[in-house]
Order: C-alpha cells, then sequence, then structure tokens
C-alpha cells in the first residue's frame, strides 16, 4: 500500500469513527491492518476505544485478526493450546485496560508488554502446585463470572449478536466449541475467536471504560 494513500485511508479511519459510521471504520480498518499503515491505525482506534464501545470492539477484532497477539505469544510458548489460552487473556487485558494506553510508543509494544506479563502469568500457574483459592487467568475468571452474576450477563445481553450467541452458548450453557460451531454455522475457528473477543468485550464494559494500571505496572 503505498505510504500516501495509506494516511488517507488513516484520516477516513478516523473521520469514520468520529462520525460513527462503523460499517466504514471496519472497512477501512481491514484494508489497514497488516499494511505500512497498520500501526497508525491501531493507535487512531486505540484512542477512539477509550470513548467508544464501537471502537474498541473494531480494535479488538483488528488485533486478534492481524494475527500479532498470537504471534507474540507463540514466541515464548509452544503448546498452541497455550498460545490460545495467553491470547484470549491478553485480549481481555488489553480490553480492561485500554484507558492506560497513552499513546507512548506503538500501540503494538504496549500489547507486547501485555502478552508477556500474560505468558509469565501462564507459566507460573503450570509450574506451581496451584491450591483452590489460587486465581485462575483472565479468561477462566471471566468465563466464571458471565455463568454466575446477573449484573454481567445483563452486560453480555447488550453485546452484538455477532458475540452474544457464541459467549452465551460457551459460559451459560457450556456447550463445545464443536457444538456451538454446528448450532450457530459457523466454522469452529471463527466461534473460538468471537468467543476470545466476546468475553474481552464483557471485561471492557464491566469496566466502565476507565481502565487498569495495565501496562504501568504489575
Amino acid at each position: 500500500m503505498a505510504g500516501g494513500h495509506g494516511r488517507e485511508l488513516t484520516d477516513d479511519l478516523e473521520q469514520a469513527l468520529v462520525a460513527g459510521d462503523h460499517a466504514t471504520a471496519r472497512r477501512v480498518a481491514a484494508d489497514l491492518v497488516g499494511s505500512s499503515e497498520s500501526d497508525a491505525a491501531l493507535a487512531v482506534l486505540a484512542r477512539a476505544a477509550t470513548q467508544s464501545p464501537q471502537a474498541l470492539e473494531l480494535l479488538l477484532e483488528s488485533l486478534d485478526a492481524s494475527g500479532v497477539v498470537r504471534r507474540f505469544a507463540g514466541a515464548g510458548l509452544l503448546d498452541k493450546s497455550a498460545v490460545d489460552d495467553v491470547s484470549q487473556d491478553s485480549l481481555i487485558s488489553v480490553a480492561e485496560s485500554i484507558g492506560s494506553y497513552g499513546g507512548r510508543g506503538k500501540l503494538t509494544s504496549w500489547v507486547h508488554s501485555i502478552v508477556r506479563r500474560r505468558t509469565v502469568d501462564y507459566l507460573r500457574r503450570q509450574r506451581d502446585t496451584v491450591p483452590l483459592h489460587e486465581e485462575v487467568g483472565p479468561a477462566a475468571r471471566m468465563s466464571s463470572m458471565i455463568a454466575t452474576r446477573a449484573t454481567v450477563q445483563q452486560v453480555l445481553a447488550e453485546l452484538p449478536p455477532t458475540y452474544r450467541a457464541p459467549v452465551t452458548l460457551r459460559d451459560l450453557e457450556g456447550l463445545p466449541y464443536a457444538e456451538i460451531a454446528s448450532k450457530l454455522n459457523r466454522p469452529e475457528g471463527t466461534v473460538r475467536a468471537q468467543v476470545t473477543r466476546g468475553r474481552a468485550l464483557v471485561a471492557a464494559r464491566l469496566r466502565g471504560g476507565e481502565g487498569t494500571a495495565e501496562g504501568v505496572s504489575s
């Protein structure tokens, strides 16, 4: 993608987000992610995500679709299921703490720091003898909250249908991914991605956009 054209598209993305034209924003973001303007596009989405649930949804989609989170996780882990777990935990942490990203440096560098911490957390859980009271990973915690807390279920009901159905079937009804895929007539890989993104959106809505100290401490 030529630099000038890419910058024009980045401007188009920002204008679409300001105008609330999320269909255009999604289309332009898809063109930019993976291009030479990917970092600029992600920065635009990150700024908007602190104010707009739709922009946060698009940021999570873009990060997940770009493969950058899985690539960072895969650098420190060999097992595919471990990469899946850490990637999901990392996206949830991104959603919970996007307010702490101050635009200093590339968004991907900030995300990388989160993935490193979630990788360390995962390896520590695998290494240690896990007592019953030990904290579980963000994905397991979010799944448990969705299944047991009425307030979380209310937030879940407000999610876009694309994410609401897979998360409901997975975390409320406890169905395996293959069965969910069959029920929804979607590829299993798509269902897994939608559950991951849906859980992250629930986490972000519960935070109310305030964020945490992720990326600053811990």
